[in-house]
């Protein structure tokens, strides 16, 4: 019998957590997946318990068989998939019981380093591991969101008639560690041919994931996954996690759930086979005829209009040539300067204020709490920067609540400068995810929070990138993710134009040009040599008189401006103006 031939007619019961029990029953902090080669009876011995407590499926103890965490080559985490699927199979013996290959999220290095056709890769690796040796049912558990697995679940579905599992961990408010919700989530999976059956599990315990379910709408034709912990962990001497034994509790949760509409139970962190025994003796596992779940009413939706400084109040976009400037938040208390360039650009044909998040990792004003005080200021539209350097997707979730309060709806969204080395020793970055995965989170935000009024972000464009088709292709995935606008590097040069240029005619982004007027050969000579991503030409620096006036240098400044204007004026949707030392009244003469 197949798995979807077993759940046409039953409820499926699985094992526990594997984890928590081997390190409570073996008093051990080794990882469990070692024990797949260096203590196997051990392994035989929990899979073996969960099945006489009433387990139908059995995981395989491979959550953490991958290069990372077992720190080792591919070789070595082949013999390890390969030793836990043979003790899964002498478990089983002849009895009824599926073996589902256990597949757990791959950490990374920081988002910017990470390499997301490596990862995707080793998951699909993982996955053709297990079903060429004779695994017909794979789930992917615990993942916090889909960017690295949706290519190897495509590739191995498309190759292998196999049944596919995969679970998300979010907290008790729904919301996953990378910012996206329960709801965000499961629709993106909803939507997946390839995938047989969706869920949560880890995170939370039964009570909680219940709560989360009521609030998603599960109209799906997919069978339905509820793997919570057995409930929240005390910590004994300062070390040790323990979970209360709660099996009846726990039980009777899980039974709600089936009647929620839930196909596939069991546990995650905290379980054992005590749980899963009591489990099967109350839940009636007769599986009623497969309907549609639907948790709650469906929502209406109703058309959003667009808002932001890029559309008109009809939510139509502007066609003129849109005007941002940026001021540089101070590095001190004192905003006077700051201010007094915002009141000079009221008067000016100034669509938007920009205002950066604390560039090139040294403490600036808080680039929201500057807008709003300018917004109060002078009224003008204005947009933060906000970059993922600094701050957790708790902390960006309240920050994008915090300045919708406050009537600021637009924001620029970028990954962020790292911390400089000689403060590496003391700061530590955060970098929870880059800025797709933010892009990600305010675009769940916008579906979920901000339905009356979505916010507008958007994201930056480095023109000067080595290869400009991996630019292209990261543009394109901001655009998936709801950027509706980019800001680019300055542009110094027609080669830089030529490039700004291919990248509209690759995406058809709506995209502003950077101009960045330099005041001085020493400006010039500091922007090539000190701030990256920034590529000022020995020709222009050589138009910088060595010695010349404040005049002369400002006048060069303007003119270069004005001819990369010229230069982007045929396909630029607008501009995006960064003066030195907040030099915003060169703004007029540039656009005389």
């Amino acid at each position: 019998m197949t798995i979807n031939e077993y759940l046409k007619h039953h409820k499926l019961i699985t094992d526990g957590s594997f984890g928590t029990y081997y390190s409570e029953k073996y008093q051990t902090d080794d990882m469990p997946e070692n024990a797949n080669t260096s203590f196997p009876e051990r392994v035989l011995e929990i899979h073996s318990s969960y099945i006489e407590a009433g387990a139908k499926l059995i995981r395989t103890n491979t959550f953490a068989s991958n290069t990372s965490l077992l720190s080792s080559d591919w070789t070595t985490v082949e013999k390890n998939i390969l030793a836990a699927i043979k003790i899964a199979k002498t478990a089983i013996g002849d009895k009824e019981v599926f073996i589902a290959g256990d597949i757990g999220p791959i950490p990374e290095s920081t988002p910017r380093n990470s390499d997301t056709d490596q990862l995707s890769e080793e998951y699909y690796q993982i996955a053709r591991c297990f079903v060429e040796n004779g695994i017909s049912v794979l789930t992917f558990e615990t993942f916090p969101d889909t960017e690295h697995i949706l290519s190897a679940i495509q590739r191995i579905k498309k190759e292998y008639p196999i049944f596919i599992m995969v679970q998300f961990c979010v907290d008790q408010f729904g919301y996953s560690t990378s910012g996206l919700s329960a709801k965000k989530l499961l629709e993106t999976v909803k939507a997946m041919p390839e995938i047989d059956a969706i869920g949560l599990n880890c995170g939370v315990g039964p009570g909680h994931m219940a709560q989360i379910y009521k609030k998603v709408n599960l109209n799906s034709d997919k069978y339905l996954i509820s793997l919570p912990n057995a409930g929240y962990p005390k910590r004994i001497q300062s070390r040790q996690l323990i979970f209360d034994n709660n099996c009846g509790y726990f039980a009777d949760k899980l039974a709600d759930l089936s009647a929620f509409g839930m196909d596939i139970l069991g546990g995650c962190c905290g379980t054992n086979p005590a749980f899963i025994k009591v489990l099967s003796d109350v839940l009636d596992i007769e599986q009623p005829t497969k309907t549609t779940v639907n948790l709650q009413k469906a929502k209406i939706e109703t058309p959003r209009k667009n808002t932001g400084f890029i559309y008109n109040k009809d939510g139509s976009l502007k066609n003129k040539k849109l005007i941002a400037v940026e001021l540089a938040p101070p590095i001190s208390s004192n905003d006077e300067k700051l201010l007094e360039a915002a009141h000079f650009l009221q008067n000016e044909d100034v669509d938007v204020l920009t205002f950066p998040d604390s560039p090139s990792g040294r403490t600036r004003v808080d680039s929201v709490l500057m807008a709003e005080k300018v917004r109060r200021a002078t009224g003008m539209c204005v947009m933060p920067h906000i970059c993922c350097r600094d701050k957790n997707a708790i902390a960006m979730r309240s920050l994008f609540l915090g300045a919708y309060i406050n009537d600021i709806h637009n924001f620029l969204i970028v990954t962020g400068d790292p911390i400089p080395s000689l403060a590496r020793q003391n700061i530590k970055s955060v970098f929870n995810f880059d800025s797709v995965g933010l892009m990600q989170i305010a675009k769940d935000m916008n579906e979920e929070t901000f339905t009356d009024m979505p916010i507008a972000y958007g994201g930056a464009i480095n023109q000067g990138r080595r290869n400009i088709d991996v630019e292209i292709k990261r543009i394109k995935k901001k655009m998936d993710t709801g950027a509706s606008f980019f800001l680019t590097q300055p542009v110094f040069s027609k080669e830089d134009a030529d490039r700004v240029r291919y990248i509209k005619e690759m995406t058809g982004a709506r995209i502003l040009c950077g101009i960045m007027p330099l005041i001085s050969r020493k400006n010039a000579l500091f922007m090539k040599n000190e701030i990256a991503g920034v590529t000022v030409a020995d020709t222009i620096i050589e138009r910088y008189p060595e010695h010349g006036s404040k005049t002369e240098g400002e006048a060069v400044g303007v003119a270069v401006s004005r001819e990369m204007i010229e230069y982007t004026y045929d396909f630029a949707d607008g501009y995006y103006f960064s003066f030195p030392f907040n030099k915003v009244h060169l703004l007029k003469e540039i656009m005389k």
